[in-house]
């Protein structure tokens, strides 16, 4: 690479690549398409960002014609990839823009007019400002897909379909992600084009920096055994995931409640809020910081020391983004996660995912979860919004057992099952339809039931025809010719017009008659005014 990017480098204090650089950058130079697969926190942002800095260095853009596109899921990992774009680029005489959702769009349009060498963006506003007329893709040679797993779980594939349509064929297309599922491998053939594979490590794998443990509790017993946790680790700071945002805002609560320096961050917050927030944590000022999995993928917090999963994630896949913030560039990293016996499920997809089981642990204090509640947690399964189901609807309903909290749930039974037992199978599906044909014919017709009782008091018709008097016979009645010709007399001859349209004629201006200045004419006048 070029001397100014070298140099920048070595003054961000990085001496030799990881192996995803090592092995990435020579084929971007060479101008070939990439699809790169590493383990979180190996470099993959400096993988495709430094080589672009050279193959972009020669020339200028034109307005609101970015030379390169760089698509990112959440604003935060487009915030940081933009990060790096200054660090790295700091001598070289290059622009960039950062578009994304939450911040002025007169702003964005101002600084697309000006010209950009590389635009990093999220689909949405990207395509906003598009249909808007304020941006040509016409002369972008670089598209680089960013985290496109998380594309995938985003529900962003078709916007980055349509965004592609409008770049040029002959362009560089790079991929990298954490997580190469089928999905995105059969994504990847559409867009790329005799791509360069490069894979460091087995996909979705943990990286070996990093000491993991799982403790088994109660639902009613998570913040509790989180708190002896965080008291007992050494724990410099740490980030906490829960599945669901309203969870991050009880949790955020009630750490702060038990004297913890904590902050949130979700997707309902305002985007400055989220800025803030997340700055603050990095600056040192708080040290636990409560978070959705907006937060999972490609953030890179300098020596993050710990990540708690409050909750187990849904996709195996986000266990690994999780865990994947700490232990990055060579340092150790530990990441506990707190499991109900509900989760059994998702745990085991973890484990299969990653190839390895997670070491158990054990707190002091709080009652263990014995191998049977696992085993009879393994038949449920936990919906979206986190409740608990059976096989046959809620836990919680007509199947009694053991509650979320593991306690005995003896209330709620649907009486109805000893009022209606189930039929089940083909005879009780005859004996049904034998009982529903004898109701039928033990039901008396219509016509043997005779005609309709007739409703005592007066109709609201009747009302209606009291209130106008009795109405007459209807010899005395005026036939209704009689009755229209005299109507017809009363109101004059018809007359006829034009319509709602005037004719043109009717429009000219008659001109006045001019008047003789003979004495005969001026007698008539003087006549006429006599």
């Amino acid at each position: 690479m070029s001397e100014p990017i070298l140099r920048a480098v070595a003054e961000s204090g990085y001496l030799y690549p990881t192996p995803i650089q090592e092995q990435a950058i020579p084929i971007v130079l060479m101008g070939r398409d990439v699809m790169g697969v590493a383990q979180t926190g190996t470099g993959k942002t400096a993988g495709f960002t430094l080589p672009m800095l050279d193959i972009l260095a020669g020339s200028r853009a034109k307005a609101r014609m970015p030379r390169s596109l760089i698509l990112e899921p959440t604003r935060e990992l487009a915030l940081q990839v933009a990060e790096q774009f200054v660090k790295y680029g700091k001598h070289l005489n290059l622009n960039h823009a950062l578009l994304i959702g939450g911040e002025s769009m007169n702003d964005q349009r101002d600084v697309l007019e000006k010209g950009v060498d590389v635009l990093i963006a999220t689909p949405g506003r990207l395509l906003d400002l598009f249909d808007r007329g304020r941006i040509l893709l016409a002369d972008c040679k670089v598209l680089v897909i960013d985290e496109a797993d998380r594309m995938l779980d985003m529900g962003f594939i078709p916007d980055v379909e349509r965004i592609v349509s409008f770049l040029p064929k002959m362009r560089q297309t790079l991929f990298f992600s954490a997580t190469m599922a089928p999905e995105i491998r059969r994504l990847a053939d559409q867009f790329l084009s005799n791509p360069k594979e490069i894979s460091v490590s087995r996909p979705a794998s943990v990286a070996t920096t990093i000491v993991t443990g799982l403790v088994w509790v109660r639902e009613h017993d998570k913040r509790e055994a989180l708190r002896r946790l965080l008291r007992k680790e050494e724990v410099q700071n740490a980030l906490i995931f829960c599945n669901r945002k309203i969870d991050v805002n009880i949790l955020y609560k009630s750490l702060k409640k038990h004297g913890f320096s904590v902050g949130e961050l979700h997707g309902d917050m305002d985007q400055s809020q989220r800025f803030a927030t997340l700055n603050r944590f990095k600056a040192g000022d708080i040290k636990l910081l409560v978070c959705s999995d907006v937060a999972a993928r490609g953030l890179d917090i300098g020596g993050l020391s710990h990540v708690f999963n409050f909750d187990v994630p849904f996709h195996a896949e986000d266990y690994v983004h999780r865990i994947g913030r700490t232990g990055r560039a060579g340092r150790e990293g530990h990441a506990f996660t707190l499991s109900c016996p509900e989760d059994a499920k998702s745990l085991a997809a973890i484990e299969k995912l990653t190839g390895t089981p997670i070491p158990r642990m054990e707190i002091e204090g709080l009652d263990p979860v014995t191998p049977e509640e696992i085993a009879e947690g393994a038949k449920l399964r936990r919906g979206r919004g986190g409740k608990v189901m059976g096989r046959g609807g809620d836990r919680g309903g007509d199947r009694g057992g053991r509650g979320r909290d593991g306690r005995e749930d003896r209330g709620r039974r649907d009486d109805r099952r000893d009022a209606a037992p189930r039929r089940e199978g083909r005879e009780g599906r005859e004996r049904g339809r034998d009982e529903r044909i004898a109701a039928e014919a033990a039901a008396p017709r219509r016509e043997e039931r005779g005609p309709e009782p007739r409703r005592d008091g007066p109709r609201r018709d009747d009302a209606r025809r009291h209130d106008r008097g009795p109405e007459p016979r209807r010899e005395d009645r005026r036939p209704r010719e009689e009755y229209r010709r005299d109507r017809r007399d009363d109101l004059g001859p018809a007359v006829q017009g034009f319509g709602d349209s005037v004719p043109a004629f009717m429009l000219i201006a008659i001109p006045r008659p001019k008047r003789d200045a003979t004495p005969e004419a001026a007698g008539d006048t003087e006549a006429e005014a006599a």
